[in-house]
């Protein structure tokens, strides 16, 4: 029971600090390049461009009959926490509506407003919640269809912008969708947690000579695979292992020295989870 509550604390602090980064990348760099970057922050760029409303009301007043939405077809635990997002956003843009960078040329607004943007929706998904508005259509989408939330967000938020083109320049409107396009690839490389570590794929035929390295030089588990060459049609060992990135590069420069003929590869883990990464590493 602990950890479930602990857990779920965890979530809502995700939420909260991912709300932050989304209301910050809105005022930093979104509106003051007047980028209508989809959902309802950029229906609130238009409505501020032809009527001065402040952006925060006007996503508060848009995004309730979303979260009535949200509780219908998401259900209670989701729409709780879409709640936090859905009022916190608009509450760090009217907080923080003083803040400026100077920033408002278009190409830089695109850029770092959507890696700020992609990073705290990213982080806003981890937590199992949603900033509300079209971020909330976009989770509902993938809950539904099974696409990834980045492309979710790409799909809903490029309507927006399409319709954008019609108030502002059409030149703003393609700023717009840069800056969409490196949100979507930021929340999945945030929601994926792309590691630094090293899968490292050995095929050899001494396989106690290249176990002992690992095990004695840098003290990581291994898998060994039995494979058939399809050239020679002879059985070898395919070791697999899983390093941090300075170890990868010791073990490198290990197997060149020791075990020149062995075949290696090394290939980058997006998420490793399981003991000696994730959970306290154990000896058997």
């Amino acid at each position: 029971m602990k950890k479930i509550r602990q857990a779920v604390f965890n979530d809502y602090l995700l939420i909260l600090f991912g709300s932050a980064l989304v209301g910050l990348s809105y005022n930093l760099f979104l509106l003051p390049a007047r980028l209508a970057a989809g959902g309802v922050s950029g229906i609130s760029t238009i409505i501020y461009e032809i009527y001065g409303l402040n952006p925060a009301y006007v996503q508060w007043l848009i995004n309730i009959p979303l979260f009535i939405l949200a509780v219908i077809l998401a259900g209670k635990e989701f729409s709780m926490k879409s709640l936090v997002g859905t009022l916190f956003v608009p509450f760090t843009i009217w907080v923080t509506g003083g803040f400026d960078l100077g920033v408002e040329n278009p190409l830089l607004s695109s850029i770092y407003g959507g890696i700020l943007l992609g990073v705290g929706l990213g982080i806003v998904y981890r937590g199992n919640g949603s900033t509300g508005g079209t971020a909330l259509v976009a989770q509902i989408l993938k809950k539904f269809t099974g696409v990834s939330s980045g492309f979710a967000q790409l799909i809903v938020d490029g309507a927006v912008v399409l319709t954008s083109a019609f108030v502002f320049d059409f030149e703003l409107a393609l700023f717009a969708l840069m800056s969409i396009y490196v949100t979507s690839k930021v929340i999945d490389f945030v929601q994926l947690r792309t590691s630094p570590q090293k899968l490292v794929l050995i095929i050899t035929e001494r396989e106690e000579e290249v176990r002992a390295i690992i095990r004695d030089e840098i003290d990581r588990g291994l898998t060994k695979v039995r494979v058939t060459g399809g050239h020679s049609n002879r059985e070898r060992t395919m070791i697999l292992c899983v390093a941090e990135q300075s170890e990868a590069v010791y073990l490198k420069k290990m197997l060149n020295e020791k075990e020149p003929a062995s075949f290696v590869i090394f290939v980058n883990a997006s998420e490793i989870m399981g003991h000696g990464f994730s959970k306290e590493r154990i000896y058997e």
